[in-house]
């Protein structure tokens, strides 16, 4: 029995009953009250102790009665303590209270008065749990019978079978609107077990579980249960929503989660993350104000776990590993059993909860059985397998066999099973797939920076690289998250990001890291170190022969490189978290980089030294940089080649300066992206200039005032984005000379006062985007002249605007959308 009949038979009927006890014995005046509210409650909590036991949900009309007497015995505990808290001279006070308290005794004696039902509500409680159980008997003995009506072959069945099946569609259909009370697919008890014990070590004030975990193996579904705790609607009442959750991981920068811990806990949650927490503070328990629970996800070692511990507050630690000293009680996730396991399988390899009418039955028990209780090699296995040939599955049942050394811990047979989802990909997607080991642990990777690097790598366009995208999250070896305002083909792709499991990304590793170092096509650094591994260095006599190199460490002065040779590298990767780092000197020897992604995880913006080496990137045609404040750029470093940079959360003054001619530096350049880069004041008149330019982005930028007068010379340009820009008041005129602009975003420029009048001029005009522009108030009359536009997106005060040109733009679809405040990126 979950919900609000635990804390009846709990906590709440507890801590009032104690209360009253004491209030009887304290004030005269309350006695009477006290008494009789006292003498009501340990009946009524008597008769819902019995309805728990008998283990079955109330229905929802029964919970929305108990729900409502929770609210009133809330009041209750609320009005005892300011009985306590009222002096015994204050006469007038004491009355009001007591009265107070003579109206909660009404409404809980008139919810008794249904006392006798309730009685029988418990005796039929009792019924439907020993029905329940004979007819899971039955059910048991019924698909025994459907199975042997079944082929026993894989893919199908006869026409009888397909009668049979379409009934037992439609019974699972029947069953999913009994049991389905959320998006999650536990398929058996063991999602709703493991929060049943996680509550019974959260949900309590005793001291010891102050700090308490769930702990198990890489992908057992440690992170799934502690996110359906959180969204538990027990678990949010009782912390009054203050729930912070927090992914550590194993290259944490602790200051930052201090900061965020701390912040949260003082209602303060943009704490800046060099702020001194007081240590005096930290020396004695307290609570401020409502409970507070904090998650602390993926925790790897014990001195970070020490210094995320903080008084006033729950903490719920999520790791592979146990922590004694410091962690008095734990939950160890259990592995799925036997008919949970085939349950999950079932779902990613067939889209349904058994084994369908003419499977193979002893097949796909077998390939279940290869996985060993493993949710998330269950879900990947299955749906590596889905729609395949029954060869293809005995193919399969045999790599998965062979792959089980005995002398091997479980998590290692883990990632040789899954190797196997991997092997039947196709070579350029499985090739795809190991990249992904390239990028840190836990966290987004904006699709912008993937689709990059595999055009440049594999020899493929941008639309070819996002179709591996979405085959790769079918396939479950990726999760695809999307912004609300993606959705067409001019979605920026800062609004899709990539994230991967742990355990995927170990077995992206593992799979990359096999054969002699110097020939490995990828050359990997798993997780943040101080310094570069040491049998690079051992190494370094011979040249690597890697595509893709990628490093992840602090900061990086000139001394801590050792001098590499990579011929054939086309890929780098530099990730790192400091306020200065030295840019390695063995670019000069990739002659083939296309790609370089620059990435610091600090707190505060990096200064990049020994930027000398951009005059010798002859083949570049990426570069990110993302959190550093960009070096000037000498004039001999002409980037010929490249054609997209992307600067994010970066200082820009040297780059984007009046005096910098751009179309001299980046005469190849189609894609300008600038994201939250605070200092950009204004566009540089020179951009004016580069004539290749197809797709201009300023997003976020909060500080930028004025467009060049000259923008309309950019007789190439097809998107321009302005999005969230609040400081900008007005669109130069020069952008309806865009002969060539499809998109045009002004979404969030909230101070944006009206149209250009001569708008009418972007005959190529396909789709606006001006929502949450709450200052424009009408249309210049040129709108109607846009006979390419075929959707405008804006906000219901501005749409009639619109409906009113639909006549003479029948191909015209207007979308109103809500008002969204999105702040996900602070916490990147």
């Amino acid at each position: 029995m979950g919900g609000v009949v635990d804390l009846f038979a709990g906590e709440i009927t507890t801590e009032l009953l104690k209360m009253l006890f004491n209030i009887a014995r304290k004030s005269c005046i309350c006695k009477s009250s006290a008494e009789q509210l006292s003498s009501t409650l340990e009946q009524l909590g008597a008769m819902v102790y019995e309805i728990k036991m008998a283990g079955v949900e109330l229905t929802p009309y029964r919970q929305t009665q108990l729900n409502n007497l929770y609210k009133t015995l809330e009041e209750g505990i609320d009005v005892t303590h300011k009985v306590f808290a009222s002096p015994r001279w204050n006469v007038y006070r004491n009355l009001q209270l007591s009265r107070k308290m003579d109206q909660i005794e009404k409404k809980v004696s008139g919810f008794m008065k249904t006392m006798a039902p309730m009685h029988v509500l418990a005796d039929v409680h009792h019924l439907r749990a020993d029905t329940a159980e004979r007819f899971d008997k039955l059910e048991g003995s019924s698909r025994r019978i459907e199975q042997r009506l079944g082929a026993m072959r894989m893919g199908g069945a006869g026409a009888g079978g397909w009668v049979i099946e379409e009934a037992m569609k439609r019974v699972e259909e029947e069953e999913e609107r009994w049991g389905a009370d959320s998006g999650f697919v536990s398929f058996g008890v063991g999602l709703e077990l493991g929060k049943k014990r996680v509550k019974e070590m959260v949900l309590t004030e005793r001291d010891e579980f102050r700090v308490v975990s769930i702990c198990g193996i890489g992908g057992s579904g440690k992170t799934t249960l502690a996110r359906e705790f959180c969204k538990d609607d027990l678990v949010r009442s009782y912390f009054c929503d203050r729930i912070l959750f927090l992914t550590v991981s194993q290259s944490p920068n602790v200051d930052h989660l201090r900061a965020k811990i701390w912040g949260y806990i003082m209602g303060n949650e943009n704490l800046d993350c060099n702020y001194m927490i007081p240590q005096y503070n930290l020396q004695y328990e307290w609570r401020i104000g409502a409970r507070t629970l904090v998650v602390l996800d993926d925790v790897w070692s014990l001195p970070v776990l020490e210094k995320l511990i903080f008084p006033g507050c729950k903490i719920l630690v999520v790791s592979r590993f146990k922590f004694p000293s410091v962690i008095k009680a734990t939950y160890e996730v259990e592995l799925l059993t036997e008919n949970e396991a085939l349950s999950l399988f079932c779902h990613s390899a067939f889209g349904e909860k058994s084994t369908p009418l003419g499977s193979n039955e002893n097949l796909v028990k077998q390939v279940v059985s290869e996985c060993k209780g493993l949710p998330l090699a269950l879900k990947v296995i299955g749906a590596s397998l889905r729609d395949q040939s029954e060869m293809f599955w005995l193919s399969a049942k045999s790599r998965l066999s062979r792959g089980e050394p005995v002398s091997e811990p479980h998590e290692n047979k883990l990632l040789e099973r899954m190797a196997v989802s991997v092997k039947f990909l196709s070579k350029k997607v499985r090739e795809c797939f190991l990249d992904l080991g390239a990028f840190p642990e836990d966290r987004k990777i904006p699709l912008e920076i993937l689709i990059n690097m595999w055009v440049e790598l594999h020899d493929m366009d941008g639309e070819e690289a996002f179709a591996i995208l979405v085959e790769l999250s079918e396939k479950n070896l990726l999760t695809l998250v999307k912004d609300e305002r993606t959705g067409d083909e001019y979605s920026s792709c800062f609004e899709i990001f990539v994230t991967q499991h742990d355990v995927l990304r170990d077995l992206a590793l593992h799979l990359s890291n096999q054969g002699l170092i110097n020939e490995r096509p990828r050359l990997l650094m798993p997780r943040r170190e101080k310094e570069l591994p040491k049998d690079w260095g051992r190494n370094s006599d011979q040249p690597f022969n890697a595509q893709v190199v990628s490093i992840h460490t602090g900061e990086m002065n000139e001394m801590d490189w050792f001098q590499l040779d990579f011929p054939k590298a086309e890929v780098l990767i530099l990730n790192f978290s400091s306020t200065e780092y030295f840019l390695p000197h063995f670019i000069d020897n990739m002659p083939r980089l296309r790609a370089l992604i620059v990435i610091n995880h600090g707190s505060s913006n990096a200064v990049l030294k020994n930027h000398s080496i951009f005059t010798n990137l002859p083949n570049l045609r990426s570069l990110w940089l993302e959190k550093v404040t960009i070096p000037p750029i000498s004039k001999a470093s002409i980037l010929k080649k490249l054609s997209k940079i992307s600067l994010v959360l970066c200082k820009v003054k040297n780059i984007l300066g009046q005096s910098v001619e751009l179309p001299q530096l980046f005469p190849s350049l189609s894609e300008l992206t600038i994201d939250h880069c605070d200092d950009l004041f204004e566009l540089p008149s020179t951009i004016c200039g580069m004539y290749s330019l197809e797709s201009l982005s300023i997003t976020n930028c909060h500080s930028l005032y004025r467009l060049p007068a000259d923008l309309g010379k950019l007789k190439s340009l097809q998107i321009l984005r302005l999005y969230a820009c609040p400081t900008l008041k007005i669109l130069s005129p020069g952008i309806c000379e865009l002969a060539q602009l499809k998109y045009l975003d002004i979404a969030q420029c909230v101070n944006l006062a009206c149209l250009p009048e001569s708008l009418g001029k972007l005959g190529s005009l396909e789709k606006i985007d001006m929502s949450e522009c709450s200052q424009i108030r009408n249309l210049p009359r040129s709108a109607s002249s846009l006979q390419s536009l075929r959707r405008v997106v804006c906000d219901e005060e501005v749409s009639w605007l619109w409906r009113d040109m639909e006549k003479a733009m029948p191909d015209l679809h207007i979308q109103v959308t809500e008002k969204c405040f999105d702040m996900d990126w602070i916490n990147e």
